[in-house]
């Protein structure tokens, strides 16, 4: 029996983060559930050692019972009858285990039926179902969005629909359209207010993960005339009132078992979110930062997966008379692979807790009214999580699709054929950089904590941090790092042209990034010895990466611009 929960020392190092602490208590109100629910922790190690058995759980439906189904429901996929999806067998069977177990709305207070997890053990658990399937992730983590009616919505749509999610109805954000894609101040779908004060909602939308779910967060256009972001509010659709058809699922790439669905609007029954013209302003950015950090998530699963395929084939196979791991070209792959996946995990984990930390604040100032010292700790929390949500998701994808590039590279031949996993790794990962708001699109949002010195403070934060002797020369190197990034940002800071600035500032971010990404494995390393080793590769990697950008900034004159435009 496997369990990808128990088999991977990495999410415990990051489960037991000294920062969990503060977060458990927090999220616990000091324990106050402990009288009130059987369930509920009475200290800090109950929490640590309810997470754990929780995910122990997590780990092993996702060994014996997700994983195994994984390659048939790519091969099945969902399909359309009668306007309604219908899974996969395989994901079916999934679905099933995940609520027998009690695994959805994982982060949901226990009054409305939830487990009362804090984000960073419920992240965890994205990561190690991903490592199964990543497609099925993106059923089973969209139970997130609940996330968005329990912040905005009013105690009522609190009541009615968070304990249907826990008890294992799926959701899904219904945002793009045909014309609206990443530019979603165009959504055209019509919200309309009728005599009686209800609404319903007319149009198309496209591209939906899982668009045939019991309960919908759907953005449209609330306000006759208008045509920007303040024209739009948020809505709920709940599939048994009916109204909201599905016109076809995607033929996709990957993530095959994940329907994409096509849903035609008409007349649909919808209940406003929180208030009206606020729906892309501010609940579609709270949706959109917990997605990215869910697909951050799947794409450290991703970055799991293909390493451990990759090692075990080249531990396997044997050319000129070797086993290939023993050639320094495949070890020099499989290390880097390595490094890339403890690097990004390290990334995903520090922005989960920044999050945690924020958000329980926000809960608790509902509750009470918060102190000057915590309303600073929440302000400077809220910043971080705001800064590395961007980098996390940006980062993390581009290394699943370069872990996935390479378990296909150490296959050799073997790799472009469907008989080996990692063939359908690769297909999965494609869309990680994609969806949710392109890499590119990460960058605009994380340039501005590059120009503020948001990564700068926080780099400098960590380079106070004492660590051991025989570590103090890589942080040398990171300080070194540092120091060139801080040049390189005042270079391009210096040249008053917005796009000079705008065609640099992707160095600039993953500049930002290689630098707290080896910081934070220098961290780690401090706890976990085992860390030292993917310190090592990742350090003299983001070294060289860091060093070609600050060369391209240095030897770059501004006029040069005109010749990388069209």
């Amino acid at each position: 029996m496997a369990n990808f929960y128990t088999d991977n020392p990495s999410l415990k190092l990051h489960l037991n983060h000294p920062l969990m602490q503060k977060i458990v208590e927090l999220k616990e109100r000091n324990f106050a559930d402990a009288d009130k629910y059987d369930y509920a922790p009475r200290d800090f190690e109950d929490a640590m050692d309810s997470y754990d058995k929780v995910l122990e759980v997590v780990g092993e439906i996702c060994g014996d019972i997700i994983a195994e189904n994984a390659e048939d429901v790519d091969h099945q996929g969902p399909r359309v009858e009668n306007s309604r999806v219908i899974y996969a067998d395989g994901t079916q069977r999934n679905l099933d285990a995940c609520r027998k177990a009690g695994l959805m709305g994982m982060s949901m207070p226990r009054r409305l039926g939830g487990l009362n997890f804090p984000i960073t053990p419920y992240i965890m658990a994205a990561d190690i179902v991903s490592r199964a399937d990543a497609g099925f992730e993106n059923l089973w983590g969209l139970q997130d969005c609940a996330e968005t009616i329990y912040e905005f919505g009013n105690e009522e749509q609190l009541q009615k629909y968070i304990p249907r999610v826990c008890q294992g109805e799926t959701m899904s954000m219904d945002l793009t359209e045909p014309d609206a894609g990443s530019d979603l101040q165009s959504v055209m779908l019509k919200a309309t207010q009728k005599e009686d004060g209800s609404w319903v909602l007319n149009g198309v939308k496209r591209f939906i993960t899982n668009g045939d779910s019991d309960i919908h967060l759907v953005l449209a256009r609330s306000e006759e005339g208008s045509k920007d972001g303040r024209g739009l509010s948020m809505f709920i659709y709940d599939k048994k009132n009916g109204g909201v058809n599905v016109r076809r699922i995607e033929n996709k790439m990957g993530i095959k078992g994940s329907p994409t669905c096509e849903l035609v609007y008409k007349d649909a029954p919808a209940e406003l979110v929180g208030s009206r013209r606020l729906g892309l302003i501010k609940y579609v950015m709270a949706l959109m930062n917990g997605a990215r950090l869910g697909i951050a998530a799947q794409s450290v699963g991703l970055c799991e997966a293909a390493y451990r395929e990759a090692l075990q084939y080249a531990k396997e196979r044997e050319q000129f008379g070797k086993a290939i791991i023993t050639f320094p070209a495949v070890a020099e792959i499989l290390s880097l692979m390595k490094a890339k996946l403890d690097a990004g995990r390290a990334l995903l984990y520090a922005c989960a807790r920044y999050v945690d930390i924020y958000k329980i604040y926000d809960d608790i100032a509902k509750e009470r009214k918060l102190t000057p010292e915590e309303k600073q700790e929440a302000k400077m929390y809220s910043r971080l999580a705001d800064a590395f949500t961007p980098l996390a998701k940006g980062l993390t994808s581009e290394f699943a699709n370069q872990n996935t590039y390479d378990a296909i590279q150490i296959h050799g031949g073997s790799g472009f054929m469907k008989d080996y996993r990692c063939e359908r790794l690769y297909r999965d990962a494609r869309i990680t950089s994609i969806y949710e708001g392109t890499t590119q699109l990460q960058v605009v949002a994380a340039i501005r904590h590059v120009t503020t010195g948001t990564y700068l403070d926080r780099i400098r934060e960590m380079e106070q941090e004492q660590v051991m002797p025989e570590d103090e020369a890589v942080k040398n190197t990171l300080v070194f790092m540092t120091q060139q990034y801080a040049d390189a940002v005042q270079a391009v800071l210096g040249v008053k042209d917005s796009r000079f600035q705008d065609f640099m500032a992707r160095r600039l971010v993953e500049m930002a990034g290689h630098i707290i990404m080896g910081y934070l494995l220098l961290e780690d390393t401090q706890r976990d010895a085992s860390v030292r080793k993917s310190l090592h590769v990742y350090v003299k990697y983001g070294q060289a990466e860091v060093a070609k950008h600050a060369d391209f900034i240095g030897n770059f004159r501004p006029e040069q611009i005109e010749d990388y435009l069209y």
